[in-house]
């Protein structure tokens, strides 16, 4: 089978100069603007992207913003098309068959997004202003023109904004006292005082070990943070296509007190003491982290390979994306529900509870540059930067895994095959966790996108954050929010919803 590197792909789309004059960062490289009838859904996606990795904001954050820009796209590209049907999310319109062309089309698209990007990513218009000069197409007064690509595309994405701001995610902050943006509101308390990364734990900082517990670190700033719980309201978000957050909600994790409570820690253990070069890069690659796309973004910056790979118009890429973003938005749901409703501990809280004076193998404070070595069980630390240990939100289930297998399930059923043939290879010595690794270039490869998936997920138990049941659970949720999504998107397409 062929294998294709998908950090290869940006050379044939891009935003190029529009993106580096803005902030543009080191991945994926960047590249020149088509023109606005050619690829704008990629171009988008990749000026959404960019905007993600300078604002970093949270994972479900991520997946809303880009199911709010997709779908908004979809809306202004259905207005051009002869059978599908609009989302509720405005007024529906249709253009008669001698204006369906594909330089309407992409007008009006790019208006509908750039007018959804600047809300969503406000610190960014900069960004965004450049992208829609180098398409040829001047930001105009906003205008309910229904008759023109640029009213049309305006319209629905006030629409669009209108809806997004009342679905429950606290995007304006006016649902909170304090005004922050995606903001608590539903007065979620941790039952255990923040854990102090680089410092033992006594066992009297862990009231309750099988719950959720805030950490303490410094991060790349040199800033003493402790995180609350991002996203603690999002089970309370609208979803696209679930009934309920909690409609395929996940068994439970192991109980504190099981024997499968400290089964699954012993195997973080075992699994981080014997971790190869491979795996270092696996847990390192799919990390996601601050600097980085996260999960939501990194699976559509990989359905740009698939969108070069397969030769996509812009009529196949805007259903593509429409129900690829809306698939991860509603992976966030479905997963941020069952976060919530277990509030299961990280493994850096049940190990330091289970291994409490006892000596260890492991990377202990003051982290992983030390090396392995026998450590105090109360200092143990996952397989993570320092600056970045653990994600702020409870253990179970993964969202990783759930956002792989919704992704996947959706690409495969577009696609019509599980077949990607997409690789990524690290040069040596270049990773971030221990510089001094790999000690030669590591290639991962995917022949399917189920293949990705499964790494996606495994990479988590690498990279000590998560346990196999979040995991396996994780997939199985991912993989029927993915298909549930992807029939309901296949409706609006084909003129049946």
């Amino acid at each position: 089978m062929e294998r294709r590197t998908f950090l290869r792909m940006g050379s044939a789309f891009a935003l190029g100069n529009a993106l580096a004059a803005c902030g543009g960062g080191d991945k994926p490289p960047a590249i020149a603007a088509a023109p606005p009838q050619l690829k704008a859904v990629v171009g988008w996606n990749q000026a959404a992207l960019q905007a993600v990795r300078n604002v970093k904001p949270g994972p479900p954050m991520v997946a809303r913003s880009l199911a709010v820009l997709h779908t908004t796209m979809y809306n202004a590209w259905a207005a051009y098309s002869p059978t599908a049907i609009q989302t509720p999310h405005g007024p529906p319109v249709r253009r008669p068959e001698n204006e369906q062309l594909a330089v309407n089309k992409a007008m009006a698209m790019s208006h509908a997004a750039y007018r959804v990007l600047i809300d969503q990513f406000p610190t960014q218009k900069a960004l965004f202003d450049s992208y829609m000069a180098s398409l040829g197409y001047a930001p105009t007064p906003n205008t309910a023109d229904l008759a023109s690509p640029q009213g049309i595309g305006q319209a629905l994405a006030a629409a669009m904004l209108d809806y997004c701001h009342k679905d429950g995610a606290n995007q304006l902050g006016n649902l909170t006292p304090t005004g922050v943006p995606y903001a608590d509101y539903t007065g979620y308390a941790p039952k255990n005082p923040a854990l102090v990364v680089d410092q033992p734990t006594p066992l009297a900082d862990m009231p309750a070990p099988g719950n959720w517990q805030p950490l303490t670190f410094a991060d790349a700033s040199g800033a003493t943070v402790t995180p609350g719980y991002l996203a603690a309201c999002w089970d309370h978000m609208t979803p696209f296509a679930l009934t309920s957050a909690d409609q395929y909600r996940p068994g439970p994790p192991a109980a504190f007190g099981t024997p499968e409570y400290t089964a699954q820690a012993q195997h973080i253990l075992d699994v981080q003491a014997a971790l190869t070069e491979r795996q270092k890069v696996i847990a390192e690659y799919w990390a996601d982290g601050p600097k980085s796309e996260l999960p939501p973004g990194h699976w559509c910056l990989l359905a740009q390979f698939v969108s070069e790979r397969d030769h996509n118009t812009d009529d196949q890429d805007v259903l593509l994306f429409f129900a690829l973003a809306n698939a991860l938005s509603d992976a966030a749901i479905a997963a941020w529900d069952a976060k919530r409703a277990y509030d299961s501990e990280r493994p850096i809280t049940a190990i330091r509870y289970l291994m409490q004076g006892k000596s260890i193998t492991g990377y202990g404070t003051p982290g992983v540059a030390a090396g392995l070595r026998q450590i105090p069980g109360e200092t143990w630390v996952p397989y993570q930067p320092n600056t970045f240990p653990t994600p702020p939100f409870p253990e179970h289930v993964s969202g990783h895994s759930t956002f792989s297998a919704a992704a996947a399930e959706v690409l495969r059923r577009f696609t019509g095959s599980d077949v990607f043939g997409a690789s990524y290879t690290k040069p040596a010595r270049s990773m971030v966790v221990e510089p001094s690794l790999p000690s030669t270039d590591v290639t991962l490869s995917w022949a399917t996108f189920s293949d990705a998936a499964d790494e996606a997920g495994l990479s988590r138990i690498y990279g000590s954050i998560h346990f196999d049941n979040a995991n396996t659970a994780g997939k199985d949720l991912g993989r029927k929010v993915g298909a549930l999504v992807f029939d309901k998107a296949q409706r609006y397409w084909t003129g049946q919803a």
